[in-house]
Order: structure tokens, then sequence, then C-alpha cells
């Protein structure tokens, strides 16, 4: 009997049962593990796995298929052994618009709004209300990255009234219908200037790494706001930390060159810096792993009917 082997994070027990339902329908077996190291030494057998982890491609000789629960994909990338292995990879992509978009405006309007200032004031016990705030009506916004996550960031940033909701990626077509241009990354350099904030969603390719570097950065007007939640690299940090000391940007990073960082970083007495631990998305919020299930559910079908699943990454391309 062909084998599913599952290792997914703060699922609940229907969703289990409902692998378990599907797999069974469909002629599979399915085990489930909680532990990670379990689900590895399990998939010697395995064909398909559902799992974050490139290990899996070096002990089993049958694995034909890793849909990975998350998003990016670089780590496997990132694994030579896996690259070489022949197995096909998918994401989890289309799973994380939601919790994401709603770190992005949580961090904007804390941004925007001096709260993190504030914060430190409530901490020493002053009571100090004299910061400038900004709004994000009549701020014009760049959003790198149109897919899920920027579009439905663009769809909830629309009703707070910013003056234009630019959109950036490789084709220069809106197929979400939230932004009012889109650019490839050609313009980049064009629309900088006239840019207050600048939501970056970008998978990590040769081409967005260090996308933002030193004279990009340099390009935006003085106190506009950069949110990462993409990778960390498509920023070069230590050129927006020099900014970012200058007082000329702010910035709200939930992702970053390398993660943890350093007890020893610059970046945490960084001025004009909202940090998060990569918390944007990750499977925290109960809709996006039911979500996540119900993608690779629909994956599984189609692969077990002998389909290509919907969301296989392009290995050349990195996403």
């Amino acid at each position: 009997m062909r084998k599913l082997v599952v290792s997914i994070r703060n699922m609940t027990d229907e969703q289990r049962e409902a692998i378990r339902a599907t797999a069974a329908e469909l002629g599979w077996t399915a085990e489930i593990y909680e532990d990670k190291n379990e689900a590895v030494a399990a998939a010697g057998s395995a064909e398909v796995v559902f799992g974050d982890t490139p290990r899996f491609a070096l002990d089993a000789p049958g694995l034909k298929w890793i849909c990975s629960p998350s998003a990016g994909v670089n780590h496997f990338m990132k694994s030579e052994a896996f690259m070489k292995s022949g197995v096909m990879l998918s994401n989890s992509s289309g799973a994380y618009g939601t919790t994401i978009s709603e770190h992005i405006l949580m961090v904007t309007l804390a941004m925007q709004r001096r709260l993190p200032e504030y914060q430190e004031k409530v901490r020493a016990k002053e009571w100090f209300r004299g910061y400038t705030i900004r709004s994000i009506k009549g701020s014009r916004m760049l959003i790198m990255g149109t897919g899920d996550i920027g579009s439905s960031a663009a769809e909830r940033f629309r009703p707070f009234g910013p003056a234009s909701i630019v959109g950036m990626n490789t084709s220069g077509v809106d197929e979400s219908g939230m932004f009012d241009q889109m650019i490839t990354p050609a313009g980049l350099s064009d629309v900088l200037p006239e840019t207050d904030i600048v939501v970056m969603a970008l998978p990590l390719t040769e081409k967005t790494r260090h996308i933002m570097d030193a004279e990009k950065l340099g390009l935006l007007p003085d106190g506009a706001l950069i949110v990462n939640v993409g990778r960390g690299a498509c920023i070069d940090q230590e050129a927006l930390v020099y900014e970012l000391q200058a007082g000329r940007l702010r910035a709200a990073l939930d992702v970053f060159e390398k993660e943890p960082i350093s007890e020893d970083s610059e970046l945490w007495d960084c001025p004009n810096l909202l940090i998060t631990p990569h918390v944007s998305g990750d499977m925290l919020l109960p809709y996006t792993v039911e979500k996540i299930v119900e993608q690779f559910l629909e994956d599984f079908r189609r692969y077990a009917a002998g389909e290509k699943p919907l969301r296989a990454v392009e290995l050349e391309k990195g996403y």
C-alpha cells in the first residue's frame, strides 16, 4: 500500500482524521507524527511526505513528493542532497495571506502611530503625549510581491484611504485587481522616491537578493517606512541599519538575513525599528493550519490521480 507520512504542527484531531480518511479512500496509508525526528525515521518507505524538512529526501529511496507547509522553501533550495534527489516539491502558498496581511497592517499602524516609543515611555512610568504621528490615509504605498500575501495586504489597506497602492511583480500584471498601478522590478527606481510605505513580501531568489540595496534605500523619501515579511536577505541589512541609525528611514522587520538575531547584533538597539521574531506567518493561527491541510488534501487527490499538484515549486525559480 502506498504510504503518506505527515509531520505538521498544531493540527486538530479533525484535521488528522481528514488526512487519514482521504488516504484510506484513495487506497493509501497515512502515518501522522508529532515529532519531526520520528517522522523522518518513518519516511523510509514513504512515497509522499507532508512536512517541512529536506531531510526526508535523504533516507527515503521511494520518495516522490514533499509538500511543505511553508510558503517559502529556501531551506529546501539550500540542501544539495535534496536538489539532487529528484523529489518533487510543493509549498503551501495561498494559506498565509490572512495571518501575514494582518501582521503587516498591525505593525504599519504601530509604526505610524509611534506605538513602540509610547510603550517605552509607559514602561518608564512617564506620561508623555508629544509624538507626531502619521496616517495610512493619503500615504503612497508600494507592495513588492503581489501574490496571496501582497494582494491580501492591499485589500486590507484599501479602506484606510492610501493615496495609491502600487504593486511590483515579475510580470507587471495585476491578477488580483487590488492595485492602482503595477510595475516590474525594472521600474522600482522610478517609484521609490514617491513612496511612503514599502511592504516586502518577496521570495528569496538570485534576482530578489538585496533588491533593496543601499542605492534603492537612498531613493526613498525621509520618514519612509519599510515592512518586510518576505525574506530577510531581500534587503541589504547593513545599508538599512545605516539609514535607521541616521534617523532617515523606519522599519518593521519580521525576517532577517540570519535568524535568530545574534545577541551582539546592533539590530536589538537600532532606533526606528520594530522587530518581531519571524512570527507573521508560522502556523499559530488556527485558520492557517486549516488552510494548509485543505490545500494539501486538494493536491494529494490530484497526485493520487496522476496529476501535478497545483502548488508544485519550480526549482529553477525557487518558488
